[in-house]
Formats: structure tokens, C-alpha cells, sequence
């Protein structure tokens, strides 16, 4: 705990370390467990790829610190003075309103990474920021968040500006982050986590998975999405999933595949 004597600025700079410590403990704890479970289920597939796994662990500390900044001076600020619209108290809102607030988040997060990302397919912003995440080739466990400063600034800020704007219960944060991550995490693994079940059903067919973004990956022209396949199916920029991904389900067909 910090003392109310605490100055302002040393106040802030403090939680935002500890945040951005938490950012880079969960970095490693999600993309770690999943690393070893392509060394389980995908023998080799990483073989030959630990200078580029160094590179994205570097990178990624740098994003958590750029992540952890504003979340931490937001929460200061919530827990001190009430500046957001944080709530902790679920009867404040209705309780349909919850997974109804988790649904926005995503969508907001979701539109914002569409359009930010497609603009860093710009030739000049590319060479400059977007380049250090497709250096992964083909992306890894660990390449969900190794990003340019200049990409992790545009992803950093939209939770915390969100919460100044639209009411959402602190556990519902939570799910937003765990969504964030794990969907981060696994649609960079090289595999496909789900099953065909899910990936081809007309769910799936609105839905991100590891299939649809290696995609991206392969052609950078195309499955700009980050959850959902919303903007990519309206702006005409969707071109279906990867015929080379690996998936835990029997040999796919080229029809089964597209």
C-alpha cells in the first residue's frame, strides 16, 4: 500500500511499474503454458526458432511496460479518486448488463484493432512499427505481444480511455484481459487450439482463431481482425483461413481448409 504522503508523481510512476510487472508475469505465464503445450501436441514445431523466441520475449517487455503505464495511472486513479466508471458493486447495474458490458469492450477493442492494425499495413507505418511483429515468421506462442513501442502505444490505450466512457464491473475487466490474452496468445501459436466442430461452424465463421490470423501471417493483405471477422467480412478484406496451419483434428482438404 502507498502512503498518502506519497507524492503524485512517484505514486503513479510506482503503479505503473507494479502493473506493467503484472502485464509481464501474465505475458510469460500464458504464453509459456502454451509454448509447452505445442512442445506436447506439436513435437518440433519451434525447432530452429530460438533467436526469433528471444527477440519476441525482448520486444514483449517492452509492450508490457507501455501497457502497464496507462492501466496503472487508470487504476490510481479509480482507486483514489473515482476518476473512472469502474464499479464494484454488481447490483449497481443490472446484472444482463455484465456480459452485456464484456461484449462492448471486445467490440470497441475488436473495431479499434481492425482499423489501426490496416493502417499500419501502410507502407511507411509498416517499415517503421509493424514490421518488428511480422518479423515472425511464422508467428509463435511468444509473438502475441511483441510489438513496436509505436503498435503497443495504440493497443495500450484503449481499455483504459473505455473505462472513462462506458460503466463496467472490475471482474468484467478481468474477462476482458483473460479474453485478450488467451485469444492473443493461441491465434499466434502455428495450430489450431479449437476443434473443426467450432472452427467450421457458422459460429467459427464470425469468430478469430489461430487458422484465420496465420492467415495474416502468410498474406499481410488480408485478416485484419483481432476477435471477430466482423470488419473483415464488411470491408470486403476476409480471404478465409490457412491451408498450412496445423490443426488437433485428422488432415484437412483443401475445400475444408478455405
Amino acid at each position: 500500500m502507498l502512503s498518502p504522503d506519497t507524492p503524485v508523481p512517484l505514486a503513479l510512476l510506482l503503479v505503473s511499474l507494479a502493473v506493467s510487472a503484472i502485464v509481464a508475469a501474465r505475458y510469460f505465464l500464458s504464453s509459456g503454458l502454451f509454448a509447452w503445450m505445442t512442445k506436447r501436441m506439436r513435437p518440433g514445431l519451434y525447432d530452429g526458432k530460438g533467436r526469433q523466441i528471444g527477440r519476441e520475449i525482448r520486444w514483449s517487455m517492452i509492450a508490457a511496460l507501455i501497457y502497464g503505464t496507462p492501466a496503472g495511472i487508470v487504476f490510481w486513479g479509480w482507486n483514489h479518486h473515482g476518476w473512472t466508471l469502474l464499479y464494484t458493486d454488481p447490483t449497481a447495474y443490472p446484472l444482463w448488463y455484465m456480459p452485456l458490458s464484456v461484449f462492448i469492450y471486445l467490440f470497441v477493442q475488436d473495431s479499434w484493432f481492425y482499423w489501426s492494425h490496416r493502417a499500419m499495413h501502410d507502407k511507411r507505418l509498416f517499415k517503421i512499427a509493424h514490421a518488428v511483429h511480422h518479423d515472425s515468421r511464422p508467428p509463435t506462442a511468444w509473438t502475441a505481444m511483441s510489438f513496436h513501442p509505436i503498435e503497443a502505444v495504440t493497443g495500450a490505450i484503449v481499455v483504459p480511455l473505455l473505462v472513462f466512457i462506458v460503466p463496467i464491473h472490475i471482474a468484467m475487466v478481468g474477462v476482458v484481459l483473460t479474453i485478450a490474452t488467451v485469444m492473443g496468445v493461441t491465434n499466434h501459436m502455428g495450430w489450431e487450439l479449437f476443434p473443426r466442430r467450432i472452427v467450421h461452424s457458422p459460429l467459427g465463421n464470425w469468430l478469430i482463431t489461430a487458422s484465420h490470423h496465420e492467415k495474416h501471417h502468410e498474406d499481410y493483405r488480408c485478416n485484419f481482425g483481432l476477435y471477430f471477422r466482423f470488419w473483415d467480412r464488411v470491408c470486403g478484406t476476409d480471404r478465409g483461413l490457412s491451408k498450412r496451419i496445423t490443426a488437433p483434428y485428422p488432415a484437412q482438404t483443401a475445400s475444408d481448409a478455405s
